[in-house]
């Protein structure tokens, strides 16, 4: 493993990120695929053709569904779902803590139901690891307890410094099952997870702790949970100069196009959010002059792609007015185009924030992307 910082300017980070399962460029929008596929009917090999570099898959869900030791008995997650380059796997943590309803948070670990069957569930930093172990992904996510952001500050404070001591238990567990001969990916990276809501002064202390304990890449999480978008820039803003400038910066959850250019800004190296693929399958899609809803009325009669110039499988081939006419017949096809779309322009302009980032641009390509889509079509 290891991660080149290629760039800077001001904040923002130009890097690359060297993994087992091949080079990863960033700053890098992860594709989520929640239960190993992404929703909207889009294949490992659409994965392929709309430049997506990570997928991104979630530990609870795999768990609870299917299950974790049967991916591993069938070659583990790559295998399963024919994709060889980078996999993250979340810890689970956010699934347990917003999904589960009754759960019972205790040092060992956390009890709760499971969402699909109601079957009690006893998950902790070990447990998270031996199932991120058992997929195999290249990149696991440390399992930590995620307040809401306008938690009370004591409640905060024990949370987090509950969430070192479970950080602690995932790295100790990660370096046994990577020196295990039947684990799949002996090269499997554990990122730390900071927390503490919107208490700037939480978050610093905390980020200087696990900065100490040298791991891969370190998350910014709990953010894009409650708080406004001036408190998330506001907590990055203090937060990030505090984490390894020499490590991937992950900021959890986020965001819309705008969050991300905001955040680029800030330091932040990986992101990830359902938005670009949820959107896409209520045929919200978005373009570089803002966002559209095909099922208006208005785009009936248009012939033109979502967007010309845009080279997705759906604008290379299909109208507005198709894509609107199959989206309100309830045919699958539209909402799988609106979420290729919709992936494809993510990939794209990260693409395009890399390329402003080499050429030390960013500054004016982050003001004209913004200033683009928020005028809207012409």
């Amino acid at each position: 493993m290891k991660y080149e910082l290629l760039k800077t300017e001001g904040k923002a980070k130009r890097g690359r990120f060297h993994t087992v399962h091949g080079v990863i460029e960033t700053p890098v929008f992860m594709n989520v695929g929640t239960v190993a596929a992404i929703k909207g009917a889009v294949s490992t090999d659409d994965l392929r053709q709309i430049k997506t570099q990570v997928e991104l898959s979630n530990t609870y869900h795999l768990h609870v569904r299917t299950g974790d030791k049967l991916i591993k008995e069938l070659g583990g997650l790559h295998k399963f779902m024919a994709w060889d380059k980078p996999i993250l796997t979340d810890s689970g943590g956010f699934q347990v803590f917003s999904l589960a309803g009754i759960r019972k948070i205790k040092e060992e670990g956390v009890t709760f139901n499971s969402h699909i069957d109601g079957r009690k569930i006893f998950m902790g930093p070990e447990e998270s690891m031996q199932i991120q172990s058992n997929l195999g992904s290249t990149i696991a996510m440390a399992f930590d307890e995620c307040p809401p952001a306008l938690a009370e500050r004591k409640y905060v404070e024990d949370s987090v410094a509950r969430t070192t001591r479970w950080l602690h238990r995932c790295k100790a567990e990660m370096a046994r099952l990577n020196s295990l001969d039947d684990t799949i990916n002996k090269e499997q990276l554990l990122f730390g997870i900071n927390q503490g809501a919107i208490y700037n002064d939480i978050r610093i202390e905390h980020a200087k702790i696990i900065s100490e304990l040298d791991l891969p890449g370190y998350a910014v999480g709990g953010l894009a949970v409650g708080e406004s978008h001036e408190q998330m820039y506001d907590v990055l803003d203090n937060v990030v100069p505090y984490l390894p400038q020499n490590k991937p910066t992950y900021l959890m959850g986020v965001g819309t196009p705008a969050n991300i250019l905001e955040s680029v800004e800030r330091g932040i190296d990986f992101f990830d959010c359902v938005y670009p693929s949820r959107n896409g399958r209520h045929g919200h899609v978005y373009t570089n002059h803002g966002k559209l809803n095909l099922f208006n009325q208005k785009f009936e009669k248009d012939m033109r792609p979502i967007e010309e110039g845009c080279g997705c499988p759906a604008c290379r081939t299909y109208s507005r007015a198709y894509i609107r006419h199959l989206l309100k017949a309830k045919e699958m096809l539209g909402m799988r185009l609106c979420v290729l779309h919709n992936l494809y322009f993510y990939n794209t302009m990260m693409e395009e924030i890399r390329d402003a980032l080499d050429a030390g641009m960013f500054a004016t390509y982050k003001k004209n992307k913004l200033a683009s889509m928020e005028a809207g079509e012409e």
